[in-house]
């Protein structure tokens, strides 16, 4: 994150309410970077000590200190056990040693006081049940074209991401464009209180998550969230197709507008171009953008009318959306002897549905092999919404399909029932390795889709390499 420091000490203890256990001279100037796995810091960093099921950041405050650390953030709760051993790291290093009630909200703190320090700075949130990454990379290739941006890497977009990604704010950006994701009730509200975004954009509302938070209404309320923080002065975007259109904007204290095919001028019009991306038309010129299917009209929509909001011309948001890449696993498309689509960072019912209709959509005159990996984090609902992904394979044109994951078990049957698929479902990689080495030949079309804890990337290799 580079030498200059980020905060002072005494601006920390402020912004995070901290009881100072030891203060030696070093500390004093304070952090010039941040982190919360303790083999990541670096010379003057602040140390977060998150508490965890399965790992504890305090078993590391000792480490973090012999690596550099000037402060370290540790849990009142934490205390008893580990007092001692963190204070004698400190006296040691000569560093600081903060106490708080809770590390992970005393992070958020020290983010959103951190970023606060940079008024100028025009602030995008983005939130979703699905695209947040492509339309913040879409957004963030526009605004790049006029401006100086930072945006969070990756999907560095969670409880700790977020906060993570605001230190990496410096003084000569001007726009910050950052997505908000979730993994538990309440997230999207306080990643929005870190970020206070002044324009912030909803791309839809799915079942992602639906595990976790039980309905596609609780997950709208969660998602309406982003906006938590406005006071009147910011600029909210809701899609204007979706079912829960009216009850996103009802009751928000700022200016909410509605995006999309209807609403969104000038765009004209979009066409799918198959494997070679999508035609967007914008303020009467056509732009071929290199992401591959219908639903990325939509995220690019999205992100035009986002750029648009935040001031972007329209030639701006033109060589933006031109200039963008598939992101690793996003839609990633390999030619060759067999023709690869790897879709396999993230899957959820309504992207997975969206992967296999465009890949039916395609002009192919070889076969089509769709790998479906399970849908993770679906809960109560995985079996139906599994059974529903099952049905629309059923009635695909799919020759060939392999279902990977104890979560697809349910789908065979029904898949089957047609008669018109070879289908094989396992839970053993290396089996479905060799099937599908053995199966392929030259002018195939893959599919891989499927959640993150599946990594069907695996099968990358066999589908370049092998069997043709």
């Amino acid at each position: 994150m580079g030498d200059a420091m980020l905060m002072t000490l005494d601006a920390l203890v402020q912004a995070v309410q901290g009881t100072v256990l030891y203060s030696g001279r070093k500390a004093q100037a304070g952090f010039s970077s941040v982190a919360i796995d303790s083999r990541k810091v670096t010379e003057a960093g602040l140390f977060v000590a998150l508490p965890g099921s399965s790992q504890d950041g305090h078993q590391y405050i000792d480490n973090a200190f012999n690596s550099g650390a000037s402060i370290v953030l540790m849990q009142e709760d934490r205390l008893e056990a580990y007092r001692n051993r963190a204070l004698s790291a400190a006296q040691l290093h000569d560093g600081a040693l903060i106490v708080v009630p809770k590390t992970l909200l005393a992070l958020q703190q020290a983010a959103r006081a951190y970023i606060d320090e940079f008024p100028g700075l025009l602030k995008i949130g983005i939130t979703g049940s699905s695209g947040k990454t492509t339309v913040k990379e879409l957004t963030a290739a526009i605004m790049g074209q006029e401006k100086r941006v930072i945006m969070n890497e990756g999907n560095l977009n969670s409880e700790t991401g977020l906060p993570l990604s605001v230190f990496s704010v410096r003084p000569e950006h001007q726009v910050g464009v950052f997505e908000m994701g979730m993994n538990r009730p309440g997230e999207i509200g306080e990643l929005a209180a870190v970020l206070r975004p002044d324009i912030a954009l909803i791309t839809n509302i799915g079942t992602a998550h639906i595990g976790i938070l039980g309905s596609k209404d609780a997950i709208a309320e969660e998602k309406k969230a982003i906006f938590s923080q406005f006071n009147g002065k910011q600029v909210g975007l809701i899609p204007e197709y979706d079912a829960y259109a009216d009850f996103l904007q009802h009751s928000v204290q700022g200016h909410i507008k509605l995006y999309g095919p209807r609403t969104t001028a000038p765009f004209g019009g979009g066409r799918n171009l198959g494997l070679d991306g999508i035609e967007f038309i914008w303020n009467q010129k056509s732009i071929t953008i290199p992401l591959a299917g219908q639903h990325n009209l939509l995220n690019a929509l999205a992100a035009a009318a986002l750029a648009q909001e935040a001031g972007a011309g329209a030639e701006a948001i033109q060589r933006g959306l031109a200039s963008v890449k598939p992101l690793f696993g996003r839609g990633e498309i390999f030619k060759g002897p067999v023709t690869l689509i790897r879709d396999c960072y993230n899957a959820n019912p309504e992207s997975t549905i969206a992967a296999i209709e465009f890949c039916d959509e395609l002009e192919w005159s070889g076969r089509r092999i769709y790998v479906i990996g399970s849908m993770l984090e679906l809960g109560s609902e995985s079996e139906l919404e599994h059974q529903r992904v099952a049905r629309v394979l059923a009635h695909s044109k799919a020759d060939i399909i392999y279902l990977f994951g104890a979560e697809t078990a349910c789908m065979q049957d029904l898949i089957a029932e047609t008669g018109t698929h070879q289908v094989l479902h396992t839970t053993d990689m290396d089996l479905l390795k060799s099937t599908l080495a053995e199966s392929l030949v030259q002018g195939d079309l893959v599919l891989l889709k499927g959640s993150r804890g599946v990594a069907l990337e695996r099968l990358t290799d066999v589908v370049r390499n092998q069997g043709v």
